[in-house]
């Protein structure tokens, strides 16, 4: 059994400062040629302040957007010490929101969902367009943040533990596979041992800008994983744009982090994400491209959720991944995939951002 990675607990320590948390669920079908992310986030969890509330989002098939809002945070449930939450809406239930068995859960919660590191499920539907989601899916975890059958890491380092550097961001589950079905909007999609991947966020800070890059479906390569990510933050009174590359294959954890590598980016305001990171044995070249427009999401900021971000999920990744040895560089790697996750967010985005 995986090890679960740090922060797969609820944050919130029950104060009434700013707060939100997020998580983001992913799976991918490549006979499809469709991707579904789920994403669930609490605001103000207190209550009775301005942006207290849930939501659902989910960026479906032909990356078609779907969300719901669920004002009542008492109907929100999340465990401490593990991956685990829900929130209910509409159910002839009186009792606490909690985890329930799926098959209860169907029957019961006519709208609202459910997840932990081996489920997602939920159903929402939009009254006035008539559009909805129905999913539930088992998932089994592979790699989680670090060496398969090693401890698990935060993907931000010790650093992301302490509340000054917010918001926080743990990658649960860099690559998994999913079985279960997703109705969306009429069409069934049932899957076995999809790609699947698990993310999340919390604090009461919010970063300036980010882009991401998130690829788990590669050709003729399903034992690979790639997340590469960099924000602009403010942390006490000075700015930071901290960035890094994970890389799962094969077993094996490759790391690029500020407190390693040299980490590089070009990344325009829309189109095209280019990477590079190096550290004392390895570099990675990345190149990410899309001419689809790309689909707005709503993302937590201070003033609660809003359309913040442009993401999709049928991006062009291309990924090299040489080592150096005795004056050396031999390539690893090299990689491939139409289905990638592209996402750039926040503001200042009318150039070009360059950074290393």
């Amino acid at each position: 059994m995986l090890t679960q990675t740090p922060h797969s607990g609820y944050h919130w320590d029950g104060s009434q400062r700013r707060f939100f948390e997020g998580w983001y669920y992913r799976v991918t079908l490549p006979a499809d040629r469709e991707t579904f992310a789920f994403m669930y986030s609490i605001d103000d969890p207190w209550g009775q302040k301005p942006y207290s509330g849930g939501a659902v989002q989910i960026l479906g098939a032909n990356e078609e957007y779907l969300c719901r809002s669920f004002p009542n945070v008492q109907q929100f449930w999340a465990k401490k010490d593990e991956l685990a939450l829900g929130h209910w809406g509409k159910t002839q239930l009186q009792t606490p929101a909690t985890y329930l068995e799926p098959s209860t859960f169907e029957s019961v919660v006519k709208s609202g969902y459910q997840a932990t590191a081996n489920l997602n499920q939920g159903v929402i539907h939009n009254p006035g367009t008539g559009q909805y989601c129905r999913w539930c899916y088992d998932i089994q975890p592979i790699y989680g943040w670090g060496n398969k059958g090693s401890w698990q890491q935060s993907t931000a380092g010790w650093l992301s533990s302490l509340q000054i550097f917010e918001p926080g961001w743990q990658i649960l589950m860099a690559h998994g596979v999913a079985s279960g079905w997703i109705d969306w909007n009429g069409k069934l999609y049932e899957f076995e041992y999809a790609p699947a991947y698990a993310e999340k966020n919390w604090g009461g800070a919010f970063p300036e800008k980010w882009f991401w890059i998130n690829c788990n479906s590669f050709e003729n390569e399903p034992d690979l994983a790639i997340t590469a990510v960099a924000g602009k933050r403010k942390v006490l009174w000075w700015m930071e744009s901290p960035g890094m590359v994970g890389i799962h294959h094969q077993g094996k954890f490759y790391e690029f982090v500020p407190w390693n590598s040299r980490v590089k980016w070009e990344v325009t305001p829309w189109g095209k994400w280019q990477m590079q990171a190096t550290n004392e044995h390895y570099t990675v070249d990345l190149m990410g491209t899309t001419d689809l427009p790309g689909t707005w999401v709503r993302v937590p900021t201070e003033k609660g959720l809003v359309f913040s971000c442009r993401d999709t999920t049928k991006g062009l990744l291309s990924l090299q991944l040489r080592e150096f040895s005795a004056g050396k560089s031999q390539i690893v790697l090299t990689a491939h995939s139409s289905l990638c996750g592209l996402e750039i967010g926040g503001n200042y985005w009318k150039n070009t951002w360059q950074s290393g």
